[in-house]
């Protein structure tokens, strides 16, 4: 009778073990694996710089990304994640679990940004389109390009301080500051001046920056890629010479008005360094942030005796390039006319 009373406490003990590992196998299974993020789809969340536990869960509430918060904060706090914080640009997929996503945050296991930047025309428009891109606000882009200890150091200047922002695919952190970022545009502009366009820019006796900043009145000239070493080549010409090398971009970037579509001979007596119908040579910088192609094209020039072109009056968007005055007189009136009969009249 005693041993069936031993057994039956035995047995009881047993059931009870057995439901209570169930119990915690389940809860773990329920804490730590259970799908606990609510997207459906995959969703970017954002750690600010300097953010710490708390505001990393006010995150995932108000992106509502988290299902169940307690049982978040019990995977973070045996994870030890309030202490190990860091910025960034995360990816979370659906399916997601507790563990996953503490380890991702807490490792800082962020997925990179591919920064982009084109058709930018001043220091302003251009930290303002990456402002868009990564943490750093376009006021701590723009102060940084304003200081000129930083600029000067780095070899530019108030003029020609986009030069170093050569127009590619960069693939950055999100959480990259002002600092950083210039750093980074500093080094991909050493990379790209290899020592064979370094070498051809002597050739043409030019500054990596006189050639971008020539490159970048090509870019406002032309969208024809195909046609930009011809007009490099006329320019090039010009320069030879020591002939002004009258820009119409450069005026319209020194009134600062980009809604100018007729050049009128009152622009051309702007007081500017960029009126390049008043000085000669190349600008003391670009008129915009040219691209690989512009460059390249200054540097691949085609060899001609070109001296003039002007906008072809069908509008292609290509020109008609002219050796003698005269040549390009003709072409120049059936432009005007063309604007004429548009009704372009600035």
């Amino acid at each position: 009778m005693k041993k069936r009373g031993i057994f039956k406490i035995l047995l009881f003990l047993l059931i009870l073990s057995l439901i209570i590992g169930a119990s915690a196998i389940a809860a773990y299974w329920y804490i730590l694996v259970k799908s606990n993020v609510k997207v459906t789809e995959d969703t970017f969340i954002y750690i600010k710089s300097n953010s710490d536990y708390v505001d990393v869960l006010q995150t995932l509430k108000s992106e509502n990304i988290i299902d169940n918060v307690a049982t978040f904060e019990w995977v973070a706090q045996k994870k030890q994640y309030p202490s190990k914080v860091k910025a960034g640009k995360y990816l979370v997929k659906p399916g997601t679990n507790n563990n996953d996503l503490v380890n991702m945050l807490r490792s800082g296991d962020q997925v990179p940004v591919y920064l982009e930047f084109n058709s930018i025309r001043t220091a302003e428009q251009l930290a303002e389109r990456i402002s868009k891109q990564i943490e750093a606000d376009s006021l701590s882009i723009i102060n940084l390009l304003n200081d000129t200890a930083f600029i000067r150091n780095k070899g530019f200047d108030q003029y020609n301080r986009i030069s170093v922002f050569i127009p590619n695919t960069y693939e950055i952190w999100w959480n990259t500051s002002a600092q950083d970022l210039y750093d980074k545009m500093y080094s991909e502009y050493q990379k790209f001046w290899n020592e064979d366009r370094k070498n051809k820019a002597k050739l043409l006796n030019m500054s990596p920056v006189e050639v971008i900043s020539l490159a970048a009145i090509i870019e406002q000239e032309t969208a024809k890629k195909d046609e930009r070493p011809k007009v490099a080549g006329v320019y090039l010409n010009r320069i030879k010479m020591g002939m002004p090398l009258q820009a119409d971009p450069t005026l319209i970037f020194a009134a600062g008005d980009f809604s100018i579509r007729r050049v009128l001979n009152h622009h051309k007596e702007i007081e500017s360094p960029f009126n390049t119908y008043k000085y000669t040579g190349v600008p003391p910088g670009p008129i915009c942030v040219p691209s690989i192609s512009s460059i390249d094209a200054v540097l691949d020039f085609e060899n001609h005796n070109y001296i003039f072109f002007c906008a072809k009056d069908d509008f292609s968007g290509y020109h008609n390039f002219a050796a003698t005055y005269n040549e390009h007189l003709i072409n120049a009136r059936k432009y005007q006319a063309a604007m004429n009969r548009k009704k372009i009249m600035k």
